[in-house]
């Protein structure tokens, strides 16, 4: 691999203007196994490793950009969060941070249900042989076929949106000759601390039926008075990338307070409620995630106290974790192609992917770590924005990152927690092609989602 000389970008946190990058590791060899997913090593000839296999021998076998989930690692998270809520919960996967075939498989062997929350999500659980008892089916507005699709299949919840969609929902379910099992997602007005854009429970914005004026109230209402519903329960997911569990308190406290509502006006105690998912990761060693028991045990406490509160039953509660299990698993792996220096600013390194593999920097102006994976430096760190190849400014990965000062073209590099809504926010922008995903465990691996070809990209292409 060659090291080509180029001019040194700076060096020192002091010289440079106010960003988002914190000082450099002592060592930038060293992998913080927070961002990491838990089989990567550095082998001690310097070269990356996950699940065993070399980076390098990835990207000859597989190319680059490409996505390289850690099955291992996966499977032991789902085992995690299962064991943590015990058999008297339900975990299910939100099937939007990623969702393959090969995905459903390991969901329905490590015991997870699945949150789905379009046709597209809930045909491949099916196809992939999840039960349709063990789905729940999300969505702000489905239409009128993928509710029909979610009838007929038997899934075992549909979260109702909207008073239109109540109505919807019980007219397919009771033209079948069913009673559709449903939950009520409800707004309840807790600001949390993430990003605008992925903050989900305050009343300005498109999802769920807000606590506020009664509305989520006339909501219950509703759906009790339709034969072709069976209102299990109430719905409240507060955000994403949530670290804070005080806007979980606030929230459970809320939706109690409405099943104690529900029960003085209607005479019955609904039996679920689920309090979402959002759980932060750890995308950089700032970040301070908690564990799968320590979630739980908080949530079940928050419940159990709000409900002896009220004089009710604790219900059965549900989350839906999909980021907190698939995130780390996976990292990115790129090719470094060119490294131009800023003097006095940064040193900007382009890759062989970009905007088009991870939107989220753009989108959310999130903030991941990045390494050098083929070899081991011993250069001094320099602070660089890894950008992509793409025709936009904004087409950034990692916006500020120490680097080794000796990185050269050719050298590989990879950003870790891409597990999470890269490969299902990935596009065709420049018309480039999509990366493919491929799990690795105890030495093998195998694409699992395959790279898009040429042809792909024209087959839609009716001329």
């Amino acid at each position: 691999m060659s090291r080509s000389a180029h001019p040194a970008g700076p060096r020192h946190a002091d010289v440079y203007p106010e960003g988002h990058y914190t000082a450099p590791a002592d060592d930038l060899n060293l992998l913080d196994e927070k961002v990491w997913s838990r089989t990567v090593r550095r082998h001690d000839n310097g070269v990356v490793a996950v699940g065993g296999i070399e980076v390098t021998r990835l990207a000859e076998e597989f190319g680059t950009p490409a996505y390289f989930l850690d099955e291992s690692d996966f499977r032991a998270r789902c085992r995690a969060w299962s064991d943590a809520f015990g058999p008297d919960a339900d975990v299910f996967y939100a099937g939007k941070a990623f969702l393959s075939r090969a995905v459903v498989r390991w969901l329905r062997e490590e015991g997870l249900n699945l949150d789905v929350c379009s046709g597209g999500e809930l045909i491949t659980a099916l196809e992939a042989g999840m039960p349709a008892d063990r789905i729940a089916f999300h969505g702000n507005n489905k239409s009128t076929e993928e509710i029909e699709r979610a009838v007929d299949a038997g899934v075992g919840r549909i979260v109702l949106d909207s008073y239109q969609e109540i109505v919807r929902v019980a007219h397919i379910a009771h033209s079948r000759g069913k009673r559709q099992r449903v939950q009520i997602r409800v707004t309840v007005g807790v600001e949390a601390h993430t990003h605008e854009f992925i903050a989900t429970a305050h009343e300005d914005q498109k999802f769920g039926i807000a606590l506020a004026g009664g509305q989520a109230a006339e909501a219950v209402r509703r759906a009790l008075r339709l034969d072709g519903l069976e209102l299990i329960g109430i719905h409240s997911h507060i955000g994403s990338q949530i670290f804070d569990m005080a806007g979980f308190e606030v929230s459970a406290r809320r939706v109690v307070q409405l099943l104690a509502e529900v029960r003085d006006e209607h005479g019955i105690e609904l039996p679920e409620i689920d309090l979402g998912g959002g759980l932060g990761i750890a995308y950089t060693s700032e970040d301070d995630p908690s564990e799968p028991h320590q979630i739980a045990k908080s949530l079940l406490e928050i419940v159990t106290r709000e409900c002896e509160t009220h004089g009710l039953t604790t219900p059965r509660i549900s989350v839906e974790p999909g980021r907190a299990i698939v995130g780390p698993t996976a990292f990115t792996l790129y090719e470094v192609g060119t490294i131009k220096p800023l003097e006095g600013l940064r040193t900007y390194v382009s890759v062989d992917g970009g905007m088009s593999d991870n939107i989220r920097t753009a989108l959310y102006d999130a903030e991941y770590s990045v390494a050098l994976v083929s070899r081991t430096s011993t250069a001094e760190p320099m602070l660089s924005r890894v950008v992509g190849k793409h025709c936009e400014s904004g087409d950034i990965v990692v916006r500020d990152a120490f680097l080794p000062a000796d990185l050269a073209p050719g050298d590989l590099i990879a950003v870790p927690a891409t597990g999470a809504y890269c490969r299902s926010m990935a596009s065709n922008y420049n018309h480039s092609l999509r990366p493919p995903v491929v799990a690795v465990q105890d030495g093998e691996a195998r694409v699992i989602v395959r790279r898009e070809t040429e042809e792909d990209l024209l087959r839609l292409d009716v001329g």
